[in-house]
């Protein structure tokens, strides 16, 4: 069964990429929709997001990364999904999500929503907090992979 994981990405996070890898084992192929979504005002381009995500996912069989700038339910039909994977840390955001699920599902009554619990390691790890922590020249090395450590140390001149 096809899935779509949606998200801005800005940047990938470990907890993301925790959320792809248990998305794999429920669901094959699994799409990485990048979001366009200018109103976050994203630090990184769609460009850069979808590179960082295909660097950062390069090995795991099954995984599609894909930009998409349209509502998700009309993203999800054009790929042929069903399924809408979401990650929850803690309890704070299920009240969003649960929304944007029943939205989604009014949207499109066969679209589902599945969510999954991230790993307690990554449970408070935001892509705002990340960059927050790299503005200021600290180490992010382990809320993010490898490759995105190095972009955001470049995006802030601190390397």
């Amino acid at each position: 069964m096809k899935a779509i994981y949606p998200g801005t990405f800005d940047p990938l996070t470990n907890g993301h990429l925790d959320v792809i890898r248990r998305g794999l084992k429920l669901f094959n192929p699994l799409v990485v929709a990048v979001a366009e979504n200018p109103a976050k005002k994203p630090l990184f381009s769609l460009e850069e997001r979808v590179e960082m995500l295909e660097e950062s996912v390069k090995g795991l069989e099954g995984v599609e990364v894909k930009p998409f700038n349209s509502l998700l339910v009309d993203f999800a039909r054009k790929e042929k999904a069903n399924v809408v994977l979401r990650g929850l840390r803690e309890t704070s955001d299920f009240s969003g999500e649960f929304q944007h699920a029943v939205v989604n599902r009014l949207l499109d009554e066969g679209v589902e929503t599945v969510f999954v619990m991230t790993n307690a390691e990554h449970f408070y790890v935001t892509s705002s907090i990340v960059k927050e922590i790299a503005v200021y020249g600290g180490d992010v090395g382990r809320f993010v992979p490898e490759g995105v450590s190095r972009r955001l140390a470049r995006k802030f001149g601190l390397k």
